[in-house]
């Protein structure tokens, strides 16, 4: 690791920079991926809604209810052309929607709190594509010994259950079950138009739309995939939930209606870059005043590590909000904790004889306990907040959770190797460059030889 140490931090230090400054991408399946930096509604601007979910039957909703209101309300804001839209589920009945850059608070509130329509619609032998939106007539004309197509033939609520299966070849297949009513009219309506394209809708657009193979008298219908392995797992998820639940399963309320200025955005998120510009310099100002090379090396660490961060963010990546940002500041600070701890542990040691080498070791090894400890704590406190906080809340966790584990890395490895490097220059074996008097740094002299072995040997 010593070999390697220096290599593998100005690799992970060119990464970062790249990340930071430079627009590098990677092919992926997808698409081409690059980080991006996400900053979220409070620092863009937009639209914030809160909605209680409502009880069905006396019925209050359940974690399973609350997930499939959360998907499906993120299925119609996402759908709608706006992006990066954060729907979250807060408490046992509360989900909020977050739209950053939004104009119409209106179409947005529309959007959400509709409690959906799903169609069963044939189209003849006119195909259709997912996503095609169908004209309003169409769906207010029911089908009828007269009207075999373009028509609404039944609704959502003929389905009695929907998962996913196999075909008979054992690819994968979506399957879903009418009840009594629905499975009279598809009985009746397939067994005349085998070849024919019938249409699942919901909320006006074809979800999918596939051809019907032979009649289906039992109501036990199974859509498949022409593709490789069958319906890709994710698209399956996906019709299923909109065929068991195309409609919301509880109705919503809404709580509150908040509309976010992207000018206050701006200003806040100037004001947090100043603070926390500040911050770091304070930091960086007191570790070279008090710790002297030493200080100076972890300042280095510090800068690093902000760069490392920043890169982690925009890859993995993080929302940023005020909260994050202030999640940020105070992870600046807990940095540089651990080089608090190791410098004047190596103070202590320089105090009680050992040589330089020797004692930036023992500096190192005998605080290692206490920083994973008081590393630990902190990380246990941001998963709390991560997992059971609100919105707001669980952006801050996630911003210090990052930050703790990075400053592990930059804090311990990044300044240990490079005052290993340091140390036995020889300009660097000064007294008032580690903060101790001539006579403590000089309570056992070694040579040059001997310091040399000693570098090597850990204490």
């Amino acid at each position: 690791m010593r070999r390697f140490g220096p290599l593998l931090i100005l690799v992970i230090g060119l990464f970062a920079l790249l990340s930071d400054f430079a627009p590098i991408s990677f092919a992926t399946s997808t698409g081409d991926s690059r980080p991006v930096t996400k900053l979220g509604l409070d620092l863009r601007g937009g639209i914030r809604l809160e909605y209680q979910v409502l009880p069905v039957n006396g019925k209050a909703p359940d974690s399973n209810a609350l997930s499939i209101v959360r998907q499906i309300i993120t299925n119609r804001v996402n759908g709608s052309g706006v992006t990066e839209a954060t729907v979250v589920v807060q408490g046992t009945d509360r989900v909020v929607v977050e739209v950053p850059e939004a104009k119409n608070p209106k179409q947005v509130e529309d959007l959400v709190g509709t409690t959906g329509r799903l169609d069963f619609v044939p189209l003849g032998s006119t195909p259709a594509s997912a996503g095609q939106v169908l004209p309003a007539s169409t769906l207010n004309t029911p089908c009828s010994a007269t009207v075999t197509a373009n028509c609404v033939s039944f609704s959502g609520d003929a389905v009695s259950s929907a998962s996913i299966g196999a075909d008979a070849t054992g690819q994968r297949a979506v399957d879903f079950t009418l009840n009594d009513k629905g499975k009279q009219l598809f009985a009746d309506y397939t067994q005349s138009h085998i070849g024919q394209y019938f249409a699942v809708v919901l909320d006006g657009k074809v979800i999918t739309a596939p051809v019907i193979r032979g009649s289906i008298p039992n109501g036990q219908v199974q859509i498949t995939s022409g593709g490789i392995g069958g319906y890709p797992l994710a698209d399956a998820q996906n019709l299923v939930t909109i065929l068991q639940y195309g409609a919301l399963p509880n109705p919503l309320q809404e709580v509150s209606n908040e509309t976010v200025s992207p000018t206050l955005g701006d200003a806040f998120l100037r004001q947090s870059l100043v603070a926390g510009l500040i911050a770091v310099l304070l930091v960086i100002f007191f570790m070279i005043v008090h710790y002297r090379l030493p200080g100076l090396v972890a300042s280095g660490a510090l800068i690093y590590y902000s760069l490392l961060v920043v890169a982690i963010f925009r890859w993995v990546p993080v929302t940023l909000t005020l909260a994050g940002i202030a999640g940020f500041v105070l992870s600046v600070g807990m940095a540089v904790d651990a080089n608090i701890l190791i410098f004047e542990r190596t103070k202590e040691e320089l105090r009680v004889g050992k040589s330089l080498p020797a004692a930036i070791e023992a500096g190192f090894n005998r605080a290692w306990n206490s920083i994973l400890d008081s590393n630990i704590s902190s990380l246990i406190t941001a998963s709390i907040l991560f997992l059971f906080g609100s919105s707001t809340i669980k952006g801050f966790g996630l911003v210090l959770i990052i930050g703790v584990v990075t400053s592990l890395f930059t804090a311990v490895t990044v300044t240990r190797t490079v005052l290993r490097l340091i140390v036995v220059r020889p300009w660097a074996r000064q007294a008032r460059l580690f903060g101790v008097t001539e006579a403590e740094f000089l309570a056992r002299p070694t040579t040059g030889r001997t310091l040399r072995r000693e570098a090597g040997t850990r204490v």
